[in-house]
């Protein structure tokens, strides 16, 4: 999206068709934001922006009085911290503030914001792994400053290239160095692009570098323009309806196409420009006023339509009947902004002198970073909903010792997890159940609330996210999870040495790991799944004829229910569950699997667990998928009654792990494991 100012100038003559222009190129982008099926390509309205970036701020530049390097370039960013900061300070405090009300978590998304007004956004989700065609980026109420992130990035560098090559100055070969350059980095940038779309898409899609030459593409027309008539002649005959067709045309090509679109569309974008001239019907379009009007106020108009569509997918949703509310609000907060924010304080004098504006802009983005930490710090107390159901609760009831050792929240030590609590803890004589295992036992805590509830026994919660109990020796995992599974190992291995110590006749150890990752299908792990099973039995083997001899019983849980479809993503499980402010659940929120594409799935982990259970006398296998997916329906699905009952695809929420609770009391009670006076 062009932060530039409105319009461009060419020979000192203001463009409004490339107003025009922009008011198509964020139209498209708005209309791909409420349905992707309506306009499939929309977003390739951005890399319009992005060549009307390069041939605005090319032509801005040019031939601007300057006494010295010193006032060209304070009064380059001067001009871009009016422009850019006072709209997007705003957009990011308001629409902080209004999604704390709905997001429970909106950690992700203030972070985002806080580095959108420093232009590293980009940056930021591209460390997070953002794939931003993924349902998860649309729950992120800054994801689409990334592009704002490119260009400020881009215009740290091109000022000096305007400089230096003595184009700003016009100097005699001013236009030729400049040409030369540009040329030289569009090369790189656009290699850059092709390489890094096939080895690293993400990089390819938020880095300045590989975009480089998209907005490199409209200084070089503009240069163009300026020493070759003949190349805007040749241009000019080219009818701008056909080129505009084209582009529209290359909105519906498949996304395996996306990288070959961008090219072509660049370069049409690019053509376009030229072609618009008076004479032409598309000419008489793009400089309607009412079209140039939403070119105008284009910036606001990207800003506030991605926080307005994010903040109603929280809420109530997309539909036919809410679009025109929509639509209002987005215009009406755009018109707002455009008129009482962008144009007062972008023409306006601030403090007369530049270093000022320099100092005063600064501080205000210290001003707005410092409020979006006080609000991420309390955005509990602002969150509007009802506690929403976690995929585990740490504070579970008093007389649970809850060893929570997911070693990616709590340190690589196993002393640094809050094992403490169950080293300190005096159990009477009451029967204990110790529940372990890998995340899949700590999804279990509405299970063992439950349970504490209606039975005076001792329970204890001890989990190791990504990883399994008894552990598994680091062998079998790949190079780059060695390292890590080792780490894994050492938490739970002072769980089992916690056990072999504490456990007694009649106690309970109940294990649920991730055992679904090692069924028939390709693992994420490891595609050798049957070696990788055999090897756990072998040491749950080992285990279980220890505890054999103590007399204490050892139940397996089935693998969970498996839902491929469903993401991992935290913001995607918390918009599916039920809040007064939502009118409906998002329909991704919902999948199936048949029952026997399911089994067939986990039938290696059945195999091994069945031939487990029978080669013990203590040995119990628990089967999760038959509650969840009973033998009578040929369907699962991820929900009961109404309620949502998994995390993502293979983890209980909590309200999962109490719709297992009574079937799991049946099971113990019905093998007389369950010892009550």
């Amino acid at each position: 999206m062009s932060a530039e100012q409105t319009g461009a100038i060419t020979k000192g003559k203001y463009r409004p068709e490339i107003d025009g222009l922009r008011a198509f190129a964020v139209v498209a982008v708005i209309i791909n934001h409420f349905n992707k099926d309506i306009l499939p390509g929309g977003y390739l309205g951005v890399d319009i922006f992005f060549v009307i970036s390069g041939y605005v701020i090319t032509s801005s530049l040019y031939g601007r009085p300057s006494k010295d390097f010193k006032d060209f370039i304070s009064g380059f960013y001067e001009r871009r911290i009016k422009r850019l900061v006072p709209a997007l300070s705003l957009f990011v405090l308001i629409t902080s503030t209004a999604i704390c009300l709905f997001n429970p978590t909106p950690g992700v998304s203030l972070l985002t914001g806080l580095t959108s007004l420093f232009g590293l956004s980009n940056l930021f989700l591209l460390k997070q792994s953002t794939d931003y065609f993924a349902q998860s980026t649309e729950l992120n109420v800054f994801t689409h400053t990334w592009s704002l992130g490119v260009e400020e990035q881009f215009y740290i560098l091109f000022p000096f290239l305007i400089w230096f090559s003595g184009f700003g100055r016009q100097t005699k070969n001013g236009a030729r160095n400049l040409f030369l350059a540009v040329g030289g980095l569009t090369i790189v940038s656009l290699i850059c692009f092709l390489y890094l779309y096939q080895a690293n898409q993400p990089a390819a899609y938020f880095l300045m570098p590989s975009r480089f030459w998209e907005m490199a593409a409209g200084c070089l027309i503009f240069i163009g323009f300026q020493k070759q008539a003949s190349i805007e002649q040749f241009l000019e005959k080219v009818p701008p309806l056909l080129v505009m067709a084209l582009i529209v045309g290359i909105m519906y090509l498949p996304m395996s196409m996306a990288s070959a679109s961008t090219i072509a569309v660049v370069a049409l974008s690019s053509i376009l420009i030229a072609s618009l001239k008076k004479q032409t019907a598309a000419f008489k379009v793009f400089t309607n006023p009412k079209v140039v009007y939403i070119g105008l106020i284009s910036y606001s108009l990207y800003l506030w339509h991605w926080g307005v569509l994010s903040i109603s997918r929280w809420t109530i949703g997309i539909h036919w009947w809410s679009i025109p509310l929509q639509v209002a609000l987005i215009l009406g907060l755009a018109i707002a902004s455009y008129r009482w924010i962008e144009t007062p304080l972008r023409k306006g004098k601030w403090f007369g002198k530049r270093w000022k504006t320099l100092v005063v802009g600064g501080g205000m983005l210290g001003s707005i970073s410092a409020g979006l930490v006080i609000i991420g710090r309390t955005n509990e107390l602002i969150f509007a909903g009802a506690n929403p159901l976690p995929f585990t609760r740490n504070l579970l009831a008093k007389n649970v010792s809850n060893a929570h050792c997911d070693i990616r929240n709590r340190g690589l030590d196993p002393e640094r997890c809050n094992f403490g609590l169950v080293k300190n803890s005096n159990p009477d004589d009451n029967q204990s159940i110790y529940f372990v295992g890998s995340s899949h036992a700590g999804t279990l805590s509405g299970l063992i609330g439950s349970l504490q509830s209606k039975y005076p026994i001792n329970l204890f919660s001890l989990y190791v996210g990504g990883t399994f109990f008894p552990p598994l020796n680091s062998q079998f995992f790949p190079g780059e999870y060695k390292k890590v599974a080792e780490i894994y190992n050492r938490n739970q291995s002072s769980i089992l040495q916690f056990i072999e110590k504490s456990a007694k006749d009649g106690d309970i150890v109940a294990i649920s790991n991730h055992l679904e990752l090692f069924g028939d299908s390709p693992s994420p792990i490891s595609a050798n799944n049957r070696e990788i099973v055999r090897e756990y039995f072998k040491n749950l083997d080992r285990f279980t004829s220890k505890m054999n001899k103590i007399n204490v019983n050892v139940i397996l849980f089935g693998p969970m229910p498996y839902f491929p479809k469903l993401t991992n993503h935290l913001e995607n499980t918390l918009i599916c569950q039920k809040q007064w402010f939502k009118i409906s659940i998002d329909r991704n929120c919902l999948q199936s699997i048949q029952r026997q594409e399911l089994l067939r799935s986990q039938h290696n982990i059945i195999e091994f667990s069945r031939n487990w259970e029978s080669s013990f006398e203590n040995a119990y296998y628990f089967e999760v998928v038959d509650y969840f997916c009973p033998p009578s329906n040929s369907d699962c699905s991820n929900q009961i009654n109404g309620e949502i009952y998994m995390f993502d695809q293979d983890h209980l929420n909590f309200r999962g792990g109490q719709f297992l609770a009574r079937p799991f009391a049946d099971f113990i009670q019905s093998k007389n494991l369950l010892l009550l006076d």
